[in-house]
């Protein structure tokens, strides 16, 4: 780890490296294999700005270690995810398919159609490529149909006429 001027860090390991600049009211030091957050009073900012640091820090160190992963799943009759020319083609009862491509560092796997791997070293990267690949159709609350994250809960909705024999 490196620290620059005005908080500048960077990070290296095994899978890359990554740089950023954290707020220059925090003193960060590096000794021993440990990384130190200390912030110059206790106001209500600057607690909230040392949690932020602290996170961003451990997150940077873990991303270049051991990397990040999300896996979404697709559901739904024809609904289905392929990889063509490098960029994620989705095809999700729309009339084209919808084509998301990764930015530098975040790889898209699709190990069969109706899953995806999204994976990186920047934690922010991958959250936000895979909540990308999500809003194109979130999962219907209706039928649930749609594209969710794996393990994620969709609560089914009764509809109209489900609703219309309970009271009768």
């Amino acid at each position: 780890m490196n620290v620059g001027d005005g908080n500048a860090i960077e990070v290296k390991g095994p899978r890359g490296s990554l740089a950023r600049t954290l707020p220059a009211s925090m003193s960060i030091t590096a000794a021993e294999g440990m990384i130190q957050v200390d912030r110059p009073n206790d106001d209500r900012k600057q607690r909230a700005l040392h949690g932020l640091t602290r996170q961003l820090l451990a997150n940077m160190v873990t991303g270049v270690t051991d990397g990040f992963q999300k896996r979404l799943e697709i559901q739904g009759t024809g609904y289905r995810a392929s990889i063509q020319g490098g960029a994620l083609d989705l095809q999700l009862g729309f009339s084209h398919p919808q084509v998301i491509r990764a930015p530098e560092g975040v790889d898209i796997q699709v190990p069969d159609p109706t899953h995806i791997v999204v994976e990186g070293i920047d934690k922010e990267a991958v959250g936000q490529i895979a909540a990308v690949i999500r809003a194109v159709r979130p999962a219907d609350p209706y039928k649930g149909k749609g594209v969710r994250y794996a393990g994620e809960y969709v609560r089914q909705k009764p509809g109209k006429t489900a609703a219309g024999l309970a009271t009768a």
